[in-house]
């Protein structure tokens, strides 16, 4: 069959748009920026909904729920928190047909109104540490919109946290960074993400402190795919969340905000798609494996349901494909694009022989299978194919991260792929000369890869990128 994709390699956005498009994962919504997520495409959103929430929970936080619109003098407490989203804020201003006495925002995060709740929640030492995550929609009005990469509303979640000292907050922090975060990224998204701190020109606007999970592209462009800040007591001072210490002393809190967003969707397509569309790692899939019927007379059909349901009871998330009113072609290719892990293809000649062929999307590698190992093939894969996804995934960013020594150096790195720099060759100064090459300092590690405690800390090395 013709290719239905245009080649990543001659123009990569384009390639995204139309893997977004034809791999049925979203559309544009009717007012700017919006976007209408369809079945498939939210089907592998609720898988990363439901691997990240367990995640959540298992770090000791609690799910809530906070309205969608926000007082625009709960912005105004906090300037510095305001003035960092000022550009993005879509704010009402009538209702009910008519002028609105006071305004208010449509949630662009939630520091500020989780703040307000939790001075009422937070009264003694024995509140704490308060730990409260939230699923939901967020608008930020973007000029330059991208489904999943950068929308005006898109969905994600937001973990907000209170806790008696600085130590507490820095450790929950860097918990949801590595717990949380950093082991979804890896183990599921199978995108080998560089974890760091991020510098103080590129911190969360409110924050003291934000930490970040940077994952390289398959053109080489960095994607922040999910952040957690210290926040210090900065919110806490402004919204009065305070409580009673162990000796009847009165203290401010210590709080924390992090998120991940759709934009982990946008993600998924970069870091792994091909010349064929999406490929989606085992693990995350919806679907793991599809059963495709070639035709469906002498007995293939019926063969195919019954493997069909004994994949099924093996924990096997499996789809039927029994279509054969459209060509065999053009249903394999519509599975191709989509990113289904695994294909087994059963036909008459199939049943004949006692096989059916597995086919893994990854490689694109056909095997035939005896009709009687087709559990053991599907189910001892899937591990397999997981970790080889991880494994080029990590190659090719190892592969494209330049070792670096001067300015020039990083600038002409990041045309392909991502700088690692010495950050006292580039400084704050070289920050500015780098952001008007389009370039920007993803984040700040120490030499072991750890996340340091200040970006004054001696020997940190700098990933530099250009990003999305």
């Amino acid at each position: 069959m013709a290719k239905v994709l245009t080649d990543p390699a001659a123009d990569f956005p384009r390639w995204y748009q139309d893997v977004v498009a034809k791999a049925e994962l979203a559309e544009n919504g009717p007012v700017r920026g919006t976007m209408v997520i369809r079945p498939y495409g939210y089907a592998i959103w609720e898988r990363m909904v439901a691997e990240m929430d367990a995640r959540i929970k298992a770090c000791g936080a609690e799910n809530a729920y906070f309205p969608l619109f926000i007082p625009m003098d709960y912005f105004e407490r906090e300037a510095e928190h305001v003035e960092g989203f000022s550009p993005e804020l879509a704010v009402v201003t009538h209702g009910g047909g008519k002028e609105l006495d006071e305004p208010f925002a449509v949630r662009p995060t939630s520091e500020t109104i989780f703040g307000e709740y939790m001075a009422k929640w937070v009264q003694s030492y024995r509140d704490l540490p308060l730990l409260l995550n939230q699923w939901c929609n967020v608008v930020r009005w973007e000029l330059r919109t991208r489904l999943f990469l950068r929308s005006s509303e898109f969905l994600w979640q937001e973990g907000h946290t209170a806790h008696a000292t600085e130590l507490d907050a820095r450790a929950y922090a860097l918990r949801i960074l590595h717990e949380a975060y950093e082991d979804f990224m890896v183990q599921v998204l199978a995108i080998p993400v560089i974890v760091g701190r991020k510098t103080a020109s590129e911190r969360f606007p409110g924050a003291i402190n934000s930490m970040t999970c940077e994952g390289m592209m398959g053109d080489g462009k960095a994607l922040q795919l999910g952040t957690s800040h210290e926040l210090g007591q900065n919110f806490a001072r402004v919204f009065q969340i305070d409580y009673l210490d162990d000796e009847g002393r009165q203290q401010l809190c210590w709080t924390t905000s992090w998120g991940t967003s759709t934009r982990m969707m946008g993600g998924l397509i970069m870091a792994h798609g091909d010349a064929d569309g999406l490929v989606v790692p085992p693990r995350l899939a919806p679907i793991q494996c599809v059963v495709l019927v070639v035709k469906n007379n002498q007995g293939a059909g019926d063969l195919a349901r019954r493997i069909e349901d004994d994949l099924r009871a093996a924990g096997v998330r499996v789809r039927l494909d029994d279509r054969t009113d459209t060509s065999f072609g053009r249903r394999a290719t519509e599975w191709e694009l989509k990113g289904i892990p695994f294909r087994l293809e059963i036909g008459p000649r199939d049943v004949a022989a006692g096989t059916v062929t597995l086919v893994r999307r990854d490689t694109g590698v056909k095997t035939p299978v005896a009709i009687g190992g087709v559990l053991d093939a599907v189910g001892g894969s899937i591990d397999g194919m997981q970790a080889d996804i991880l494994a080029t995934a990590t190659a090719r960013r190892d592969e494209r991260t330049a070792e670096c020594s001067t300015l020039d150096e990083v600038i002409d790195a990041a045309a392909t792929g991502f700088a690692r720099v010495p950050w006292h060759v580039v400084g704050a100064a070289g920050e500015a000369q780098l952001a008007e090459a389009g370039i920007t300092v993803r984040c700040l590690q120490r030499a072991d890869g750890s996340v340091p405690l200040s970006e004054d800390e001696p020997d940190l090395v700098a990933f530099c990128a250009r990003a999305y």
